[in-house]
């Protein structure tokens, strides 16, 4: 068995809606147990996180980078980087916002860089590009262009409605990829790891 949490904050429930899917997509793997985690329950959850061999993070994105209350969970994982309690454990994430371009890329690299701070192995989202070209089309998995992870978008007018399938699947392909990579990771002898 490989742990794998989700810790997100949700503004307005687009971004628990791709959490969602991310954790359907880790739990379709045979041998993934998966935890959902608001980062307001992370500090009563801790043990989950502890346990967990990867985390994959979510915020939405406000004003061009994470939001304050995933900051304050980012600066609570501060005593877990003191203490290396994190170091090895595999990291992704994912972000959401209503512009197709709103500085999201950011948010992934404020993602990535707590992740590396903690000592954890960055695990990308592993997709080509998808709608970039004339055969190209918004049913495209990864129709961001997103390398690192998850840059969903998602109508601000509509609610969660406004979040295209394509991608509520692209989450899902993210949670798959990161749940099969903590399989590997778990397993792997030590010596291949080193």
């Amino acid at each position: 068995m490989t742990n794998v949490a989700v810790v997100y904050h949700s503004g307005y429930g687009h971004t628990q809606a791709i959490a969602e899917a991310v954790a359907a997509g880790a739990e379709g793997v045979g041998g993934a147990r998966v935890s959902l985690i608001p980062v307001g329950e992370a500090e009563v959850r801790e043990a989950e996180l502890d346990d967990a061999d990867a985390i994959i993070f979510g915020s939405p994105t406000y004003m061009g980078g994470v939001s304050a209350d995933f900051a304050k969970f980012k600066d609570w994982t501060s005593r877990k980087w003191l203490a290396r309690a994190w170091h090895d454990k595999l990291a992704a994430g994912f972000t959401v916002s209503a512009s197709w371009g709103g500085d999201k890329q950011n948010t992934l690299y404020q993602l990535l860089t707590l992740a590396q701070q903690l000592g954890m192995v960055w695990v990308g989202l592993g997709l080509p590009a998808g709608n970039n070209n004339s055969k190209g089309s918004p049913e495209d998995l990864n129709r961001t262009g997103a390398s690192l992870g998850v840059m969903a978008q998602a109508n601000a007018d509509q609610g969660t409605e406004g979040i295209g399938a394509s991608e509520l699947r692209t989450a899902q392909a993210l949670g798959k990829r990161v749940a099969e990579a903590a399989l590997r990771w778990r397993t792997m002898p030590l010596a291949q790891a080193a």
